[in-house]
This record gives structure tokens, C-alpha cells and sequence, in this order.
């Protein structure tokens, strides 16, 4: 069958009319701070986070009523550049290659002014449970994630700028970040204003830094990469999943923060050689597949109930699956992604073509959201089509 025929096509050709219609904007889970009526808040902590939550949790779209307008959010515009460029791979059309380097030199454009190397961060403020994070202040997620689109392109359109970038980006990790050392070893922070320890951060960071590496040779930015990926590894429960966390008020274990985890190990396994991980890699893997999905593909936002479905674990988990299914030859994962695909092609996306925010056995809430659903679908899905194609071929 060809990739044109298959729904996968076709709903990622829905979305991405969606995205062009409006302009590469929608909403966010955490953008509540954005709204008008933040200054009732007086500024202080505990009624921003009332404001905040209140906006995120609710079942309804209030962000209209409460003067909160789509915007386009940099790791947004970092999966766009993933799924631009899985699509141009996929089918040598130009207008994708296009729009992958109009992507990536927005994403130069856009970055986080003021720091040692290329950083990006939220376009609103933040409040989380660890720390306060402003406006455009970057973190290691945002950058790390956006630096492997950089890597991705650089190898598949050899342009050197964007090895240059990543470059930039590794050095931005070095200086501007803390490292600092917790019971489980070295921990590359979260953000620039404190020591915060996140599994999922100081992965992606690691992984960055590996995947900088592999093009460059610095022994450095090796180095740095294995203490972090080893002292993450190390924080791996005995069932072989990881906290959000090591810190209590961190101890839960959701889909898409388990897929970096994983993803950020095999990459860096891939760029690195070193292989000592893999073990735990096996075992996380196993417990991934065996607890967070459906019989029928529904993406599980905990391990251990089906709370509810959310968008970012649906393509999240399509992304990983079809990563390890290519890098490990097994099919099954393959297999598994177009389960989860389907069942979120089914259940959550508009006739309008974008995604909604997230659906329960009761009510969906059918908020557009632009980074946290659209674009990563878009990546998925592509990313999906590529790798299918590829099988078939």
C-alpha cells in the first residue's frame, strides 16, 4: 500500500492545513499566566498557581474568555521542524524541505537572547513545582529536544549551519546550566536558575551533548554525557520504570516523561558506542510497552490506570515505538505505533484537523493546542510514515 493511501497520510495532511490556516498558533496547557486577570494575583506564588492550574485543569477552553491568544511556542516550531523534514525524506518533495529550513531559521531568529549558546524556552511564565521559570528563560528540555532537529538536519541536508547551531547549543548546556551532584551521581539541571533534578532533563541533555559529540569528536561533551545518562540509570526503579523525579513530591511515572527517558538513552547508546546501559534500556523498554497502552492503542497517562488520554503521550509513544522499532529491528513496536496512532486518529482529531487536548471515559477537552498537540502529532505521524515506508521498501 502506498503511504498516500494509508490514514496516517492523510491525517497528517489534514493537520498540517490545520497548522498553515492558523499561522503555526494555538494554545497551551501552561500558558494561564498569559491572562488578564493575573495581576489579581498580585504576583505572589500560590494564587498564580491557583490561576494557572485552574486554567489547565479545567475540562473547558476558558482561555478565550480570559483574554489568552494562540501564540507559536519554540518547541513547537522544533517537532514542525522534525515533521517537515521526515516528510521531505518521505517523499523529495521540495515545499517540505522548504518548509523544514524556514522552521529551523525561525527557530535562530527565536531563541533565547543572552545566554552562552543558541536556548529557547516558553513564550509565557511558568510556575512549577520546583522552581519559577520566566518568559523566554530557557531550559534543557526545549533546547535539547530542539538541538536534535538541528542534528537530524544537519545529517540528512548536510548544511553546516545547522551543526553549528548544535554546537552552540552544547555550549550553552555547559556553561549556562548547573551540574551538580545527587546521591545518584552527576545531574545536569533543568534550568538555568537552579539545581533542579529531572530524569527526563538531564537525559535530554545528555543525549545533546552525545549527539554533538558524534559530529565533532570533543571527548568533553562525552565525558559529561555518560556521568548524566549513568546517574540517571541509576535512578531506575527495580519494575523498570523511573519518577519524574528523585525528589517526593516528583514520585510518579507518566507515559511521554518514560519516552524521553528511553529515547534519550538509545540516543545517546547510538551516538556514544558504549553500550553498558543497555540492560536497564531492555528494561525500561519492557515496562513501557507492557503498561501504558490500551488492548485497542489508547496512550495511558499513568502506568498504573487509565486516567485519562493524553495528546502529548499519544505522540510521544509513537515517536518512541517507531524509534526503537527501527534502531532494534523489532516490529512489534511498529506495530504498536500504529495502534496508538489509530486510536488517537480516531478519537481526537477534530474534522478540522488538529488534535485535542486530552479525553477521559467521560468528557473531552477539545482545546487546540499547538506545540503541545499539533506539532508533535505532525512529527509523529511523519516520522511513522517514514519509517513504514521504509519497511515496505
Amino acid at each position: 500500500m502506498s503511504y498516500t493511501q494509508t490514514p496516517f497520510w492523510e491525517s497528517v495532511q489534514r493537520l498540517d492545513a490545520w497548522l498553515v490556516r492558523n499561522e503555526y498558533k494555538g494554545y497551551d496547557p501552561f500558558d494561564g499566566l498569559s491572562s488578564y486577570l493575573r495581576p489579581l494575583t498580585f504576583y505572589k506564588r500560590f494564587p498564580q498557581q491557583v490561576l494557572q492550574q485552574g486554567v489547565r485543569r479545567n475540562p473547558f477552553n476558558l482561555r478565550p474568555l480570559l483574554g489568552i491568544k494562540p501564540h507559536t511556542s519554540t518547541k513547537g516550531v522544533g517537532f514542525l521542524a522534525g515533521g517537515y523534514l521526515n516528510l521531505f525524506l518521505l517523499t523529495g518533495e521540495a515545499r517540505y524541505e522548504e518548509r523544514t529550513r524556514w522552521a529551523l531559521d525561525w527557530l535562530i531568529a527565536n531563541n533565547s537572547k543572552g545566554y552562552s549558546g543558541y536556548c529557547w524556552g516558553n513564550a509565557f511564565d511558568y510556575i512549577s513545582r520546583g522552581s519559577d521559570i520566566p518568559k523566554y528563560a530557557p531550559t534543557v528540555v526545549w533546547s535539547g529536544l530542539i538541538g536534535h532537529e538541528f542534528i537530524e538536519a544537519y545529517r540528512a541536508l548536510k548544511d553546516q549551519k545547522y551543526l553549528d547551531v548544535a554546537r552552540s547549543i552544547a555550549t550553552h548546556i555547559l556553561k549556562d546550566l548547573p551540574r551538580f551532584t545527587d546521591p545518584n551521581g552527576l545531574v545536569i539541571s533543568y534550568v538555568t536558575n537552579a539545581n533542579l533534578s529531572v530524569h527526563n532533563a538531564n537525559l535530554i541533555g545528555a543525549r545533546m551533548l552525545a549527539e554533538v559529540y558524534r559530529e565533532t569528536g570533543e571527548k568533553e561533551l562525552l565525558d559529561i554525557a555518560t556521568e548524566a545518562v549513568r546517574s540517571s540509570v541509576k535512578g531506575q526503579l527495580e519494575n523498570g520504570a523511573w519518577y519524574y523525579g528523585e525528589h517526593p513530591m516528583y514520585h510518579w511515572i507518566d507515559n511521554w516523561h518514560t519516552a524521553y527517558d528511553l529515547d534519550s538513552i538509545l540516543g545517546y547508546q547510538i551516538c556514544s558506542g558504549n553500550t553498558e546501559f543497555q540492560p536497564a534500556l531492555e528494561k525500561g523498554m519492557d515496562f513501557y510497552v507492557k503498561h501504558f497502552f490500551t488492548d485497542e492503542g489508547g496512550p495511558k497517562y499513568y502506568w498504573d490506570r487509565a486516567y485519562k488520554y493524553d495528546i502529548q503521550s499519544a505522540s510521544q509513544a509513537i515517536d518512541t515505538l517507531t524509534f526503537f522499532s527501527r534502531e532494534w529491528q523489532r516490529p512489534e513496536y511498529l506495530a504498536l505505533a500504529e495502534r496508538v496512532a489509530l486510536w488517537t486518529i480516531r478519537n481526537m482529531q477534530d474534522r478540522d484537523g488538529y488534535f485535542y487536548l486530552w479525553k477521559n471515559s467521560w468528557f473531552t477537552n477539545k482545546t487546540p493546542t499547538f506545540h503541545w498537540g499539533a506539532a508533535t502529532m505532525h512529527h509523529a505521524l511523519a516520522h511513522l510514515l517514514r519509517e513504514r515506508t521504509s519497511r515496505e521498501h
